[in-house]
């Protein structure tokens, strides 16, 4: 049994979000920071598109402001998306302080220009990117930073279990003290205090039988969160981008949306465009409007995917803001600068989470939650695109400035070891590889891109009976990285259900054929959930409307 350590603050996850955050706080602040397996693996390090801000002189705030609330469908917070819009140009002049290099505009009259790009929603061109590769340019950047930062523990291939709380230790007053992680190389469990607890640990998207993220998507954060009295919020809206590669070794790779915004076309497998009958913005339009129509083509055709077109564009032009795009779809067989290639819908971005306010505080004193994890009001019912990197740096410095001027908090004497004394091996792994292949497929088949009441109704009855057989098995054998994310999965799975019921209407990227349209007799309000335990919590994030 490892024995218990204790920092300042204790960071759970090591994307853009986790990794910035660290890099913000003071030299003299002692900072671990975990990550399920090598510090660089997750969500960022895969995203192509870019960051969304405001660098064009043609552009305006405000302008990128009702981009975002009109892609959120009546469900964003104006104050958070003013808030974040804000910071934007500031977080890139950040990144690149750090080192991030992102694609020049190679303009004459100004040669510290950076190309812009537009993606769906955006009424401008204001994504700036590095080439298609813009996640492992950031990560690998600050990723280098933080190796280098003598005031940082890095606890590389540790998967958190769960938050050690107040009510763990048997105090009145609620707060988060630290985490039990497990250390997935010995298989044993440590226990780690903190004065401050962060989540980072991305979204759930790991729920769906498809999806364009990597395995470490699994939902841990928004569960531990829960199930530490944690509200969360918005979990209907699951956005699945519209175009991932239709390949059977190709495991969902994500084509970005940059392709469309530079022209791309998305065509039946006959050759005809469709798009135009959907949305006035065809091709650009946000993307629950194009995966929807996408979907909506497949099932009326019978089909297993449609084409993605950007052949007309010179190949020197797809080489260059492409590459790597361009590479690998010729590593499967595909040209993009010869031929359309196949493109399918995957599960890509979790829009609720745990909610937060704009220090990026939890209901529960001592936990932060930051990124995908998070519910912060900015994405509403919809994400657009690019928003997210942005988000992460924008929240990483907000919860970076009030760790800082928190200041020192004591942290109780003596903190609980993991207790398997009353487990044994398990003889029954299949358990798990079978709980895990029944609730995607589930997910995927009856809480995806389109909705209805018997389908949520029966996800949801097949969650119960899940949920309790896990936890049958979780209280009987040791823990393995696998039943972690299995468990936190299924809590997930569930609570995105509940909140698909709740909501009576189609909003955003929440469609259903029972309710096909918005209910417009009142004013929009997002869809909170509250645990059992909320009262413990004694710090209540208020933004939602």
């Amino acid at each position: 049994m490892q024995q218990a350590a204790s920092y300042d603050v204790l960071i759970l996850g090591s994307g853009a979000a986790g990794l910035s955050l660290a890099l913000r706080l003071p030299a003299s602040c002692r900072v671990a920071l975990v990550s399920k397996g090598p510090l660089q693996e997750g969500s960022t390090l895969y995203a192509q598109g870019g960051i969304s801000a405001v660098l064009d002189k043609a552009d305006s705030l405000e302008s990128h402001v009702a981009d975002t609330l009109n892609a959120g469908a009546g469900l964003c917070d104006p104050q958070t998306v003013r808030f974040v819009v804000a910071q934007g140009p500031e977080c890139i002049r950040w990144l690149i302080a750090q080192g991030v290099r992102f694609t020049r505009a190679h303009d004459a009259y100004d040669p510290d220009a950076y190309h812009l790009t537009r993606e769906g929603g955006h009424s401008h061109r204001r994504v700036v990117h590095a080439d298609d590769a813009t996640g492992r340019e950031i990560e690998t950047t600050l990723e280098k930073l933080v190796r280098a930062r003598a005031n940082i523990t890095l606890l590389e291939h540790h998967i958190a279990v769960d938050l050690i709380t107040a009510a763990k230790l048997g105090e009145p007053d609620a707060r988060c003290y630290g985490a039990y992680l497990l250390e997935r190389r010995t298989q044993h469990v440590r226990t780690v205090g903190a004065r401050h607890v962060v989540l980072a640990t991305g979204g759930a998207n790991k729920a769906y039988l498809y999806s364009t993220n990597p395995d470490s998507s699994s939902g841990d954060g928004i569960a531990m969160a829960w199930r530490a009295g944690c509200r969360v919020a918005n979990m209907e809206f699951m956005q699945f981008h519209p175009t991932c590669l239709f390949h059977p070794a190709a495991k969902s790779f994500l084509i970005s949306e940059a392709v469309r915004g530079e022209g791309g076309k998305l065509l039946l497998p006959n050759g005809t465009p469709f798009m135009h009958k959907f949305d006035a913005r065809a091709e650009l339009a946000p993307r629950d409007i194009v995966a929807r129509a996408i979907d909506h083509e497949m099932k009326r055709l019978g089909s297993d995917h449609v084409l993605l077109d950007i052949s007309h564009r010179p190949r020197e032009f797809i080489q260059e803001h492409f590459p790597t795009i361009y590479a690998r779809c010729l590593e499967y067989g595909y040209d993009m600068a010869k031929d359309p290639i196949p493109v399918v819908p995957a599960a890509h971005y979790t829009c609720g989470g745990v909610l937060t306010d704009l220090h990026a505080r939890t209901d529960l004193p001592g936990l932060y939650a930051v990124g995908e994890v998070a519910c912060t009001g900015l994405h509403g019912a919809n994400r657009m695109a690019s928003n997210s990197l942005l988000e992460c740096i924008v929240f990483g410095a907000a919860a970076a400035a009030d760790i800082t001027a928190a200041g020192h908090t004591d942290l109780p004497g003596k903190l609980p070891k993991w207790d398997e004394s009353r487990v044994t091996d398990s003889d029954e792994e299949v358990v798990v590889s079978h709980n895990w292949s029944e609730l995607r497929h589930f997910m995927w088949d009856y809480v995806g891109i389109v909705r209805t009441d018997k389908r949520l109704q029966r996800a949801l009855s097949r969650t119960e009976l899940l949920l309790h057989e896990i936890a049958e098995y979780y209280g009987n054998f040791r823990i393995t990285g696998d039943l972690i994310e299995l468990r936190n999965l299924e809590q997930v799975a569930r609570l995105i259900i509940l909140s698909a019921m709740a909501r009576k209407e189609s909003r955003g990227l929440h469609y259903t054929l029972d309710y096909p349209e918005p209910d417009n007799t009142r004013i929009p309000q997002s869809t909170v959930l509250v645990p059992p335990n909320f009262a413990a919590a004694k710090q209540a994030v208020n933004w939602m409307r």
